[in-house]
């Protein structure tokens, strides 16, 4: 009995410091409005893109596309890159794979709001 309760206790503490767990990725949220008459379709265009720039970034490391819910008064979809760290964001900007990227997106942004967060 007594060595249940160690392993209960043992893992109760595994998973108390899992959640306090601060990570020095990167997350790059943007909040958009899709310029009128932009279709689905389009909008898989730029997922499909995003797709495509992560796999040319390598510190990219996670991508989020399916909003829960959106409060940025008059943004209507949102998306989210995760970053491995500091550098990498750093790398995104004048990458060539997100100027491709940007001719995508950009055209069919009617307007956005950008958040970046670590620890």
């Amino acid at each position: 009995m007594r060595s249940l309760k160690l392993a209960v206790a043992t893992i109760v503490l595994g998973l108390a410091a899992a959640a306090a767990e601060r990570p020095k990725s990167v997350l790059h949220i943007i909040t958009l409005r899709y310029k009128p008459g932009t279709t689905d379709a389009q909008k898989e265009e730029v997922k499909a893109a995003t797709v495509s720039m992560a796999k040319q970034l390598p510190g990219i490391t996670r991508l989020w596309f399916k909003k829960v819910k959106v409060q940025v008064e008059g943004m209507t979809d949102i998306m989210v890159m995760e970053f491995k760290d500091q550098a990498a964001f750093d790398a995104y900007g004048p990458h060539p794979a997100h100027k491709a990227w940007e001719k995508v997106y950009l055209p069919l942004r009617d307007a956005s709001n950008t958040q970046d967060v670590t620890n």
